[in-house]
Parts: C-alpha cells; sequence; structure tokens
C-alpha cells in the first residue's frame, strides 16, 4: 500500500483513497455518536451552517467545539456525549479540523474517518480494497499533531501488517500538545476523562465513511 501523510493545507490534488484522522476528539466523539445509537452525522462546514440545519431539523443534535453555545444541543466531547441517548437521530457535527480535513477530500472514491477508537476497524476496510494509494489526512496543527500523526503511522502499519503493538502510538498520543490542552483546561468543552477516552484502542467494531447526499457529507458506521 503507497500511503502519504498529509495536513489539510498540503491538500493539492483529490485522492483516491482518503483517511481523515482527528484524534482529539472529532471522529472519538463521532464513533461515541454512533455508539450512542445515532444514524448519521452530518459534517457541517462551518457554525452557521449547522445552526441552519438545526434550524431547518430541529430535531437533529448540533454539536461543536468549545463551550456550549445558543443554538447547539453538545459539545464536541466524548465524555459528555457516552450519556447521552441518540437512538435515531442525525447529528450535526462542526469541529475546528476534523470535519474540515473530511470536506477538503469530499470528491474522493472512499473517505474514511478515524482515531484510535475505530484503528482496526478502519486498517480492515483498507485491507480489504487492496493495494490502492492512501492518503492520511493529519487533521491537527496544519498536519503536525502528532496524536493524529501516531495514529495515522499505526492504521497504515495495521494494514500491511508491520506494526502489532500500539504503546508507543498510544504514548505518544498521550503526550501531545492536544493531549496535554485538554488535561490542563487550556481547551472549553471538555470532561476530565476526554483524553483517556480518546486513548482507548478499537472501542468499538466499525468503521466511518463519509459520502455526499443530497449536498451534505454524511458520515455513517460501516462493518467490515
Amino acid at each position: 500500500m503507497d500511503t502519504r501523510f498529509l495536513g489539510i493545507p498540503e491538500l493539492t490534488e483529490t485522492p483516491s483513497v482518503a483517511v481523515v484522522i482527528d484524534v482529539m476528539r472529532a471522529y472519538t466523539v463521532a464513533a461515541w455518536a454512533f455508539a450512542r445509537g445515532a444514524e448519521k452525522i452530518v459534517l457541517a462546514g462551518s457554525l452557521d451552517e449547522a445552526l441552519e440545519l438545526k434550524g431547518r431539523h430541529p430535531e437533529w443534535v448540533a454539536l461543536k467545539d468549545g463551550p456550549p453555545a445558543p443554538g447547539f444541543d453538545a459539545v464536541n466531547s466524548p465524555g459528555m456525549l457516552r450519556s447521552v441517548d441518540l437512538g435515531g437521530r442525525t447529528v450535526v457535527q462542526k469541529t475546528t479540523a476534523g470535519t474540515v480535513g473530511a470536506l477538503a477530500v469530499k470528491d474522493a472514491s472512499l473517505v474514511l474517518c478515524a482515531s484510535f477508537v475505530v484503528a482496526e476497524a478502519t486498517a480492515g476496510v483498507l485491507r480489504a480494497r487492496g493495494g490502492e494509494s492512501v492518503t492520511f489526512v493529519v487533521t491537527g496543527e496544519d498536519g503536525r499533531a502528532d496524536e493524529d500523526l501516531a495514529c495515522a503511522q499505526y492504521i497504515a502499519g495495521r494494514v500491511t501488517g508491520r506494526v502489532t503493538d500500539a504503546a508507543d502510538h498510544l504514548r505518544r498520543a498521550a503526550e501531545s500538545r492536544a493531549a496535554t490542552e485538554l488535561r490542563e483546561g487550556v481547551r472549553e468543552g471538555v470532561h476530565p476523562d476526554d483524553v483517556a477516552l480518546c486513548l482507548e484502542l478499537d472501542r468499538f467494531p466499525f468503521a466511518m465513511a463519509a459520502t455526499p447526499e443530497d449536498s451534505l457529507m454524511v458520515l455513517r458506521p460501516l462493518t467490515n
């Protein structure tokens, strides 16, 4: 498998297969949303778009980065979302990096969104597709976020079988700038368990694929 690891600003062409990584916290939160019963997640391009979608669909659940805000039902925190019943609901998600990365590769033939909690399931989808070129989109810090790069490298290693031990990759994520900021309260809208939840390897048995639906980019769980 030919792999590339690029930040969002480095995406100069549409990849064939893209794996968009946001460990802390967009695609950990998305996995938790599906685990809590969500049917689908609409990836919004802006806060205004998220609010506009929420206005047209009051029954949808809108969430964002940072502190609670008028019009939004939840924040981008796995620790907070894990106790919410989302059975059959549609979630609208807008985050600083994760949703931006997915929308940047929306024309790829396959877009997977991933974090450590769905790492093995994501690797399984890539293994099943064979030798295609895969672009890993490292969304945090313009491609420099070590938690996202560590996760991307781990998934790539699992596809080929070169990597069997996740310990070093999880350590890098735990020591990353994002993890430190979450632990120290630099970021808002944070639960004390968020970092630990983001480092739960293979917590869920599904991958997550994003596809265009009615002009929206929609994320759904994908089982092998």
